[in-house]
């Protein structure tokens, strides 16, 4: 095997490794901008969440009442349990309703 050849596979195999691990982390890389974001549970309004609406619903948009706890909104980092909503404050995990 050539040099270059040796070489071709290193970069391919670096790539490869880079892009796995971009893709790992994409969740973590939300916009808008470059602000981090965080997800808060019990702030979204029906249909209007991000994602994870419990049992029966597939996920963005499908919670079915206003500050659903299972229900979550991505808000930016460091906001979320200052939020005050009707039935409490925003929170970083699931609210048992």
């Amino acid at each position: 095997m050539s040099t270059f050849d040796k070489s071709l596979k290193l970069t391919a195999a670096l790539t490869t490794a880079l892009s796995l691990a971009a893709a790992a982390h994409a969740d973590d890389m939300k916009k808008p901008g470059d602000v981090a974001m965080e997800k808060c549970y019990g702030v979204a309004m029906a249909g209007k969440n991000d994602c994870a609406a419990g049992p029966g619903t597939t996920c963005a948009g499908t919670s079915t009442m206003d500050y659903q706890g299972d229900a979550w909104k991505y808000v930016p980092a460091g906001t979320c349990t200052t939020i005050k909503t009707p039935k409490g404050m925003g929170s970083l995990e699931p609210v048992k309703m």
